[in-house]
């Protein structure tokens, strides 16, 4: 039997981190458990994309707020963030059209987008001001060792058996606490099947790759990625765009691609993704995605990509953006249900945290 804490959190990856920092900031005692024995799961697996402007309604908002705390977080805790923006680049008349439809960033000529990026075909683009990078491999785990340092309680390798009101049961014992979140991204269905089964919540997989740079120095979205954001999803062209690829590049849609790219500090390129989902996410990935990923980057660079690394992500898929439920008193089952983890994680944490213990002073 443990003392007792104001705030239990349950899985450490950015959603969970997010709150216990919440907390933190109310001078509240928090104690964070996760199963494994570092921060290895869907926040060190993205692209460290902070999109903030590709989103609107709950997301838009919780993004904004993501955005003071990502810049707070980085100047305490120490590590690599730059508030880049993000270039949107458009090779087709239609993927232009959506961008002057959606009002989304400062239109930018195909000159313009070649001053910003080393790209080839653009006839024009859009740059969204206000996006954040941070380097998903360092972020997650330097933000778990600060909130250490500031008194947070860590116990890895602490799996999580069941929950009822102030008390949280672990295979290492029990944890009292006034308040438990759980934020297990798309486990939820271990602790809590009704609620997974109930809000549709299943899992994403994710083909990525790690390759050569290629000096970008900005965040990269293509067409494909106009058709996952809610940003441009009222622009009327963006069934051209959709039909376009359908009929040109049908791989693209069959395997759900949103061909964006970002370089690492090192100078490394992250380039993906492809989505599929499931109840249960096979670890066999199938070589043509990495085939079309490596084709889609080498005809937008006009160079090849020497690839380095290989992965598979995933994250909780659901017909909403968010989960956000109250099982019992004191207790809260949350996750991004959309693969904005990085970008509205935060956001929501604070909302959570608010809810369950006031506004920060």
């Amino acid at each position: 039997m443990s003392d007792g804490y104001d705030l239990a959190v349950v899985g450490a990856g950015i959603v969970g981190l997010g709150h216990a920092a919440a907390a933190l900031e109310r001078g509240l005692k928090v104690v964070v458990i996760d199963r494994a024995t570092a921060v290895a799961g869907s926040t060190i697996r993205n692209f460290g994309h902070a999109g903030f402007s590709a989103h609107a309604g709950e997301a838009g908002e919780y993004a904004r707020v993501a955005r003071e705390v990502w810049q707070r977080l980085a100047a305490r805790a120490g590590f690599w963030a730059r508030e880049t923006g993000t270039l949107v680049v458009a090779r087709h008349e239609d993927e232009l059209a959506v961008l002057r439809e959606s009002g989304v960033g400062d239109l930018l000529s195909a000159a313009g987008v070649e001053e910003l990026a080393p790209v080839r075909g653009a006839v024009g683009g859009a740059l969204r001001r206000g996006d954040m990078q941070i380097d998903p491999r360092e972020a997650g785990p330097t933000i778990a060792a600060w909130l250490r340092e500031q008194g947070v309680e860590f116990r890895w390798r602490t799996a999580a058996l069941g929950v009822e009101p102030g008390v949280l049961h672990t295979s290492r014992g029990e944890i009292r606490a006034e308040a438990i979140v759980v934020a297990v991204n798309f486990d939820v269905d271990h602790l809590f099947p009704d609620i997974a089964e109930e809000h549709g919540v299943v899992r994403c997989g994710l083909d990525m790759m790690l390759t050569d740079g290629v000096g970008l120095r900005i965040p990269v979205l293509t067409g494909s990625s106009m058709l996952r954001y809610s940003a441009f999803a009222a622009a009327p062209s963006i069934a051209d765009v959709r039909a376009r690829i359908a009929a040109q590049e049908p791989g693209i849609l069959e395997r759900d691609v949103n061909q964006m790219y970002t370089e690492r500090p090192d100078g490394t390129l992250l380039v993906g993704d492809t989505h599929y989902g499931g109840e249960t996410i096979l670890p066999f990935q199938d070589e043509d995605a990495f085939t079309l990923l490596g084709r889609l980057g080498e005809e937008l660079f006009g160079r090849p990509l020497r690839v380095r690394q290989r992965w598979q992500g995933i994250y909780a898929k659901a017909p909403g953006d968010f989960l956000r439920v109250a099982p019992r008193d004191g207790v809260r089952v949350v996750s991004v249900t959309t693969g904005i983890g990085m970008t509205t994680g935060l956001g929501l944490a604070e909302s959570v945290i608010a809810e369950l213990f006031g506004e920060a002073r």
